[in-house]
């Protein structure tokens, strides 16, 4: 597919998906005519992508987690450095810590849904 298509589908501008390979998030094809073709897995690695930006996770980073998201899984360790390694707990147990307040968020809106379900039944 084309740019615009996997822009379209995943919702992520043109000019993103560019960034995302310049910083090597994403390898398109290339046509004859120069214009890129992406794969269907673009869509949901664009969507992983997404996420791990929306964690605080900086592209650098990425990069690197990528290839554990793949099946079957290709772990690259070439410069992974105690500062990395740091950075990499801090954003888990960042991560960990909204689930948290996130599951907490859900099971109080699904108690109040019950609740008036309850009263209007």
């Amino acid at each position: 597919m084309r740019i615009g298509e996997l822009s379209e589908r995943t919702g992520v501008p043109r000019r993103l998906l560019r960034y995302y390979e310049e910083q090597g998030l994403v390898v398109p094809d290339r046509l004859p005519n120069g214009y890129r073709d992406y794969d269907e897995r673009y869509v949901d690695r664009v969507a992983q992508i997404r996420g791990l930006l929306d964690a605080g996770l900086p592209t650098r980073i990425i990069k690197q987690i990528l290839p554990c998201l793949d099946k079957p899984r290709v772990i690259h360790m070439s410069d992974v450095t105690p500062e990395m390694l740091a950075t990499l707990e801090r954003e888990r147990d960042r991560m960990t810590e909204r689930i948290d307040h996130l599951t907490r968020n859900r099971n109080a809106v699904c108690e109040y849904l019950a609740a008036v379900r309850e009263e209007s039944a």
